[in-house]
């Protein structure tokens, strides 16, 4: 059998033993269980309000379970062991089985909902919900919540933390479907904090030495490299560059070249500009005329049209 059948095939051999325990042990405050397999057998751990009605006189009730296990669902050697739930108001399963039978019993909705939840928060729950559905007061069905505190829906917290349990009222009008979900009080959710009043907070910070912080990110050289670094800068310090007295003379015979170059005086600059500003004159003078020119022919040009168009109009 495949991997994914055998969870299938487990699956649904266990809900169909908690729906037996639910029936045979109601009475008894049914609360839940855990089954494990061992080599040894099957090991069942049972939780109820009520140990000594599960167990019965000299055993006689778990006997019968244990037989009626191994008929119907082919257990080998089931191993059922009874514990006592500490807080029965803090078992989501037997506060579903309340509830549901006290709707069986006549109360009214609202007021069993909200005496239960509040039974809930009284033991110390962080946290609870009741969801009532069906036709609670008439005809048409509906959905009637309570809630208290806080709680979690969705997430690996609603898996692990939340305990779930779902209960069913046989009234007159119809089924009414009871599911509650509580948080315990020791649950840890992974959004809680703490703040502690008057607190040192040296108490708290771990113990530095009186390095920087500049320091600290620096951190210390491995052994070897900082006697190494210092060998390096000590010996581009001594050493001192070769210089060429050649390059030297050559670089000298240069300068001398330079100190012979002729500066112009300030009357040879003056004469220069003066005739550069009128070389500038005489080329705008002349664009300035030839622009002139052009203007004053499209003009003639212009009123001989005039005036052919006014013979034009004679005619």
């Amino acid at each position: 059998m495949a991997d994914e059948q055998q969870f299938i095939e487990d699956g649904l051999q266990r809900t169909q033993i908690d729906e037996f325990f639910a029936d045979e042990l109601g009475r008894a405050g049914y609360g839940g269980m855990e089954v494990a397999k061992t080599p040894m057998g099957t090991q069942i751990v049972l939780k109820a309000e009520k140990p000594g009605m599960v167990i019965g006189k000299g055993g006689k009730n778990i006997r019968k379970v244990t037989t009626e296990l191994e008929d119907r669902f082919d257990l080998e050697d089931p191993q059922v062991d009874v514990q006592e739930v500490d807080e029965p108001d803090l078992n989501a399963r037997i506060v579903a089985d309340r509830l549901a039978n006290a709707l069986e019993r006549g109360w009214y909705f609202r007021k069993a909902g909200h005496t239960t939840i509040d039974r809930i928060m009284e033991s110390g729950a962080k946290g609870a919900e009741i969801v009532l559905s069906g036709k609670v007061t008439g005809a048409r069905s509906r959905v009637e919540k309570f809630n208290r505190g806080y709680i979690k829906h969705n997430g690996e917290p609603a898996e692990d933390i939340v305990d779930h349990g779902v209960g069913t009222a046989v009234m007159k009008l119809g089924t009414i479907g009871v599911q509650v979900k509580i948080i315990p009080p020791e649950a840890e959710l992974p959004d809680d904090f703490e703040v502690y009043e008057d607190m040192e907070v040296e108490d708290y910070v771990a113990d530095v030495d009186d390095e920087s912080v500049e320091e600290l990110l620096e951190g210390e050289p491995e052994d070897g490299e900082g006697e190494s670094a210092a060998e390096s800068e000590a010996d581009e310090e001594s050493a001192e560059p070769d210089v060429d007295e050649e390059v030297i003379e050559e670089a000298a015979e240069e300068t001398e070249e330079f100190d012979d170059v002729d500066v112009p005086d300030d009357d040879e600059i003056e004469d220069e500009l003066e005739d550069l500003d009128e070389a500038v004159d005489e080329e705008l003078d002349e664009e300035t005329e030839a622009e002139a020119e052009e203007l004053v022919e499209e003009m003639e040009e212009a009123d001989e049209a005039d005036a052919d168009d006014e013979e034009g109009d004679d005619e």
